[in-house]
């Protein structure tokens, strides 16, 4: 189904949940996955993305279709990532990383990890990345998004994006030569 589709059953009265439904179908897994490579945790992640939607439900009716409905919901995503990361940074007296180089020491055991060793090696290296640089990184990786959407969700040159995940991935790169 189309974002404009989706957009009119949502707007309209009579099918505004069933709507909603399909959109949370259709966006759920791909949200998840952004949001857990972000912050590491299954159960955060699942609390985010149930937050993220509830905050998509409460603004539907004044998104104006300025940009895509996938860059809406990835801009609400992204923000949602980086304020949790923040409280979770100032709710800590370690420095800002240790919490997440914690979180990406102990995915061997986590029972929602899916990943091999060399997989486990790039989630560990890009933990050690600023929450800035591994959000564009895992939107130009993983979810393979154009420079153009990230910079539509982050509001950032594109410029700016692509030199930020070169030095990403320049970090990245170094961090799995020394493992």
């Amino acid at each position: 189904m189309t974002d404009t589709e989706l957009l009119s059953l949502i707007r309209n009265q009579q099918t505004s949940r069933y709507g909603f439904s399909l959109l949370v179908q259709q966006y759920q897994k791909q949200l998840y996955g952004h949001i857990r490579r972000m912050v590491m945790d299954h159960e955060d992640a699942n609390d985010l993305v149930q937050e993220v939607f509830m905050k998509v439900w409460k603004g539907l009716g004044t998104f104006r279709e300025d940009s895509t409905l996938s860059t809406w919901l990835y801009r609400i995503a992204t923000n949602e990532c980086l304020s949790f990361l923040r409280k979770k940074r100032l709710q800590t007296v370690l420095p800002m990383l240790e919490p997440f180089r914690q979180k990406a020491e102990s995915l061997a055991d986590d029972p929602f990890f899916t990943g091999d060793q060399i997989q486990l090696k790039l989630q560990k290296a890009l933990m050690k990345l600023p929450p800035r640089q591994r959000l564009v990184f895992n939107m130009r990786y993983y979810d393979e998004m154009p420079y153009e959407d990230i910079s539509a969700i982050l509001k950032t040159s594109v410029g700016a994006l692509k030199a930020s995940y070169h030095i990403a991935a320049k970090k990245i790169e170094d961090s799995l030569k020394k493992d």
